[in-house]
């Protein structure tokens, strides 16, 4: 951290003033004297933090306080592997930032590595104060084992995420209405495996597709069976307050065993684990997939750019077929905190300026900004509402892309609004999200533990290998090699062998302090 020279700030000021929108009188000043701060920020979208995106700038011009770059590892594959590069490094910049921060900001935290933000909140941050009061419970959610705030996260608006797509075209053609229950859906995906509903006099119709493979469970659903507990693939669930892992539950079984069958039968994509990310744009341009589970903007999208290649081409979201119970629920929303953000590191000598900065996010200027880019290129405000320029809309570009680009919807600590997804989001998905608001879908989220030291020990002894074993055991049997019924029991054996119990243990412990129990 260091003071810019006075001429080097006005020089920066004047080099700004005219690309953006003029803060007359200077409210959301945060300091004096421009400051710098070093951070570390790395995330699936940039290998460090871009000082010339127009985002950067302009928060940079409005509050006094500027953000260089010293993330450490911008060459790691994975943030997780930079965020341990920069902790063996030994030397951490003013601010710690990015994607899946959260675990080793609330380890190294309450030994010192990171500052208490509570009281900083408290006495000065009213924006992030005022958020926090009014979402009850979430800043529990993201303290570590102390008590204590460590990071401000990076915070998901809306309600849901994906849904369940089928061809209407197909089922037209086919003279099928939308399955409303596990058994009418098992039927329309042997219809589409069967009839060829694409036309072409080839039984080269794949049923159920998806371009990642974690969504190969996701069908366990309708045999009331879960695949993750929180928006997190693979991850815990709380059930009556007891943590449990849904892959070793007897749902679980009897969904993966039925999986399976189907996967036999060729109502799954054979390739399902191999494909890859473009599976959905193959599948559905070549008129060969029929029903998938996938977000509900971006798959929507298909109905327009696949009109004029895929004669009366039709992909649209419908309601969660009824388990088998009659149960009718949908598993993936968005999470309301993610475990991206950033934190103030023990070197900081500005503390107070920092949070100050951070809370600028969260005031009207700086929230729009974070979300939408800069007023008058970006966006513009009409009727209170900020609504993309035909820059942004008209490029032919995802918006998301567009806004990742200029340093928008960056995993800093910030509120996310809704509103920068929902005028990009096509009507068929529009419609689709107030079809899913007609019944009550959404299932309660895991929002995470904060370990221990001695807890976060006995997690990372046995988890990770229990996750590959499991993982191992899934994959083979839906591809058929093992019989799930003759199998569950040592399966089950092997869960305990290689601690799962112990793991659950620390989690149960970790969760009944920070939640209550």
């Amino acid at each position: 951290m260091r003071k810019l020279t006075l001429v080097a700030a006005a020089f920066a000021t004047s080099t700004l003033t005219g690309a953006l929108p003029a803060i007359a009188d200077g409210h959301l000043k945060v300091v004096d004297e421009p400051l710098e701060l070093t951070v570390h920020f790395h995330w699936r979208r940039s290998k460090g933090y871009i000082e010339d995106w127009p985002v950067e700038k302009a928060a940079c011009d409005w509050t006094g306080v500027c953000l260089k770059d010293a993330t450490v590892g911008k060459n790691a594959s994975t943030s997780s592997e930079a965020m341990n590069l920069l902790i063996a490094s030994g030397s951490l910049p003013d601010i710690v930032g990015g994607e899946r921060v959260r675990q080793p900001i609330n380890e190294y935290g309450p030994q010192g590595a990171f500052i208490p933000l509570n009281d900083l909140i408290d006495e000065h941050a009213p924006n992030i104060k005022a958020w926090f009061n009014e979402h009850p419970g979430l800043m529990e959610a993201i303290s570590s084992w102390d008590g204590n705030m460590y990071y401000i996260p990076y915070l998901p608006d809306g309600k849901y995420a994906r849904a369940w797509f089928i061809r209407q075209d197909w089922l037209d053609k086919l003279g099928l209405e939308q399955p409303n229950n596990i058994e009418e859906l098992e039927q329309v995906l042997i219809a589409f495996r069967d009839q060829d509903p694409n036309g072409n006099g080839q039984k080269d119709e794949i049923p159920y597709f998806n371009r990642n493979w974690e969504e190969t469970l996701r069908p366990i659903n309708f045999w009331d069976a879960r695949t993750s507990g929180s928006d997190t693939y693979h991850d815990f669930m709380v059930v009556d307050g007891r943590l449990q892992h849904p892959y070793a539950t007897e749902n679980f079984r009897e969904g993966l065993k039925n999986l399976a069958r189907w996967y036999a039968e060729g109502l799954i994509d054979p390739e399902i684990y191999t494909r890859g990310s473009s599976a959905r744009d193959y599948l559905l341009s070549e008129n060969l997939g029929g029903f998938t589970h996938d977000w509900f903007a971006s798959t929507s999208g298909y109905n327009i750019s696949l009109k004029d290649t895929v004669e009366g081409f039709n992909f649209i979201p419908f309601l969660p077929p009824e388990s088998i119970s009659g149960q009718r629920f949908q598993e993936h929303r968005r999470i309301p905190i993610k475990p991206d953000g950033w934190a103030i590191s023990h070197t900081n000598q500005d503390p107070i300026a920092t949070i100050k900065y951070f809370d600028f996010w969260f005031t009207e200027e700086g929230a729009l900004l974070a979300n939408f880019g800069i007023e008058g290129d970006h966006y513009e405000m009409i009727d209170g509402e900020p609504v993309y320029t035909d820059k942004i809309l008209g490029s032919g570009r995802a918006v998301n892309s567009q806004m990742y680009e200029i340093g928008a919807q960056a995993f800093r600590g910030y509120p996310q609004d809704y509103r920068y997804e929902w005028q990009w989001t096509r009507e068929s998905a529009r419609k689709g999200i107030e079809l899913y608001d007609t019944e009550d879908l959404l299932l309660d989220q895991f929002l995470g533990v904060a370990f221990k030291q001695e807890e976060q020990e006995v997690y990372d002894k046995y988890w990770p290998n229990l996750q590959t074993y499991m993982l191992e055991r899934i994959q083979a049997w839906v591809l058929g090699n093992g019989d799930i019924e003759a199998d569950w029991d040592e399966y089950v054996a092997q869960l305990e062998n290689r601690g799962l119990n112990d793991v659950l243990g620390v989690m149960q412990a970790a969760y009944d302090r920070q939640y209550g129990g």
